[in-house]
């Protein structure tokens, strides 16, 4: 399945292609990490240490039609840091916030359709073309972003 690396390539390079599946209206894809170290993002230190896995659920943008839903199979750490605050700390990437469940990209796009629409509106049309979001969330998401997205 080299087309869908590529594809995660896009979103960031050291994923990895685990599988997939369609599931009525979406398309399921299994990651993982195929970095060996991650930076403690407390400290900056540099970790190989594993600790365990974190399996995460995103949402990501449409893909031929389908909803996407990404299951990723995040690393944690320890940080061998004596001065650290933290013992673990798991690995970050620059698609996602933190305690984030959508992709960046999926969240500018649900930006753009809100600001040309209410919130009801951009609702029932997301509803329908891409991800289930509700109008309470398009209008936190506004609230937080507006000012990168309102220019």
């Amino acid at each position: 399945m080299l087309a869908m690396e590529e594809l995660l390539k896009l979103l960031d390079e050291s994923l990895q292609y685990n599988g997939h599946e369609i599931q009525g209206e979406e398309l399921i894809m299994r990651v993982s990490s195929k970095r060996e170290m991650a930076n403690c993002p407390y400290c900056g230190e540099p970790s190989g240490q594993i600790h365990s896995r974190k399996n995460r659920t995103l949402k990501d943008l449409p893909m031929q039609g389908k909803k996407v839903k990404l299951l990723l199979a995040q690393k944690k750490y320890f940080c061998k840091s004596k001065a650290c605050t933290k013992t673990t700390f798991v690995e970050r990437f620059d698609f996602f916030e933190s305690k984030a469940t959508k992709t960046n990209r999926l969240q500018e796009e649900i930006l753009r359709v809100a600001l040309t629409q209410s919130s009801v509106a951009a609702s029932r049309y997301l509803r329908n073309s891409m991800v289930d979001v509700g109008k309470s969330t398009i209008c936190e998401m506004l609230k937080k972003g507006c000012n990168e997205y309102c220019g």
